[in-house]
């Protein structure tokens, strides 16, 4: 069983039984409380659960209305978390695959480093740096995890960390890999946002030894009016098997290293 059907299953679980303990899921899982408690997290976030010390219960004061959207929202949620579904879980998976143990590791913010927050919580002995606050929370169940937090402000559309205060928060840092999102890639100019104010990934990118931009294949032929990272900052670019030819060939031709999920 993988990590989202098991999230699925303890949904149903409460279902049934009206709420869940936290060692008694670990044990019918045979996975680690540190697991347990990082799925309760997401699906409370999803509004599926309301957690309390030691397990999780079935919000109590659901109206009929909000009965139903919770219904919705689980389906969404297994509609989004199926593996087979998802490119940004398989694209999380590759990423995970190039950090070592002893790694010191910038996420940047968006919902792709997200999901390598979820898998970088296997990974034992490593710092990971962020300005992503819902891998921040993920990564903070993890006693196996240095977890560095930037300061600054909330940007509330992205739940991320900005400004020059986040900027300054990483003077005197070197760290292993940077893993980046984007909402646009261009080959032959890099990688781009719609949003305000993205100094602080430049910033990220040039205090890394090496650069991975994580993003799926719906991100190409799309521009944002910002510039988060020209592409030649970037080392590797990570994304999946629904490119086209042509942008292959505009990779390839870009010098960029890319790999496919």
């Amino acid at each position: 069983m993988n990590t989202f059907e098991r999230r699925n299953t303890i949904i149903e679980l409460l279902r049934e039984k009206g709420s869940v303990v936290v060692a008694e899921l670990a044990k019918q899982f045979n996975v680690s409380e540190v697991s347990i408690r990082t799925d309760l997290r997401v699906l409370e976030e999803q509004n599926l659960l309301v957690r309390f010390h030691g397990g999780a219960g079935l919000p109590t004061n659901l109206s009929q209305p909000q009965a139903q959207q919770v219904q919705q929202e689980e389906t969404l949620l297994d509609e989004r978390y199926q593996l087979s579904r998802d490119p940004k879980i398989e694209i999380a998976k590759v990423a995970v695959g190039l950090v070592k143990e002893g790694d010191t590791i910038i996420l940047d913010s968006g919902s792709t480093t997200m999901m390598l927050a979820m898998e970088l919580v296997k990974v034992k002995n490593i710092t990971v740096i962020t300005n992503n606050l819902p891998a921040a929370s993920i990564l903070s169940d993890s006693p196996d995890i240095t977890l560095v937090i930037c300061g600054g402000y909330v940007r509330h559309k992205t739940r991320s960390m900005h400004g020059t205060m986040t900027e300054n928060s990483l003077k005197g840092i070197r760290a292993d890999l940077m893993f980046v999102g984007a909402d646009g890639v261009d080959p032959k100019v890099g990688l781009t946002t719609f949003n305000e104010g993205y100094g602080i990934s430049a910033v990220m990118a040039d205090i890394s030894a090496k650069v991975i931009c994580v993003v799926d294949s719906t991100k190409f032929n799309r521009s944002g009016f910002n510039l988060v990272l020209p592409m030649n900052k970037v080392d590797l670019l990570i994304t999946n098997r629904n490119i086209s030819e042509q942008t292959k060939l505009e990779l390839s031709n870009s010098g960029v290293e890319f790999k496919l999920a």
